[in-house]
């Protein structure tokens, strides 16, 4: 059983910035894809930004140049750096990870973290 947990969301004004981070309990990122998804209510799940275990990095067409992903294999950890918020981005955001090529139906999920961004 691998256990992600997330942290970091919360209330913040348009244009302001929040940074995510994933712990997972259990030495994973390693051998693990990494990603970060986010849900909005009434709205499909979508996959916001991913990062390899060789460090290759892609991210959503709406978030890229705003958003960063990055990790740190000896904190076993994954942040996702959020900037110039916008209310869109609004969602819960889901740490989550994925043994293998490419990021289709990741293995294990986090519980998620509220970000809401309003005046």
């Amino acid at each position: 059983q691998v256990q992600l947990v997330e942290s970091g969301g919360g209330l913040v004004q348009p244009g302001g910035s929040l940074r995510l981070s994933c712990t997972a309990a259990g030495r994973i990122f390693s051998i693990y894809n990494m990603g970060w998804y986010r849900q909005a209510p009434g709205k499909q799940r979508e996959l916001v930004a991913s990062i390899t275990t060789g460090n290759s990095t892609n991210y959503l067409d709406s978030v890229r140049g705003r958003f960063t992903i990055s990790g740190s294999n000896a904190k076993n950890m994954v942040y996702l750096q959020m900037n110039s918020l916008k209310p869109e981005d609004t969602a819960v955001y889901y740490c989550a990870a994925k043994y293998g090529l490419g990021f289709s139906r990741p293995d294990y999920w986090g519980q998620g973290t509220q970000v809401t961004v309003s005046s």
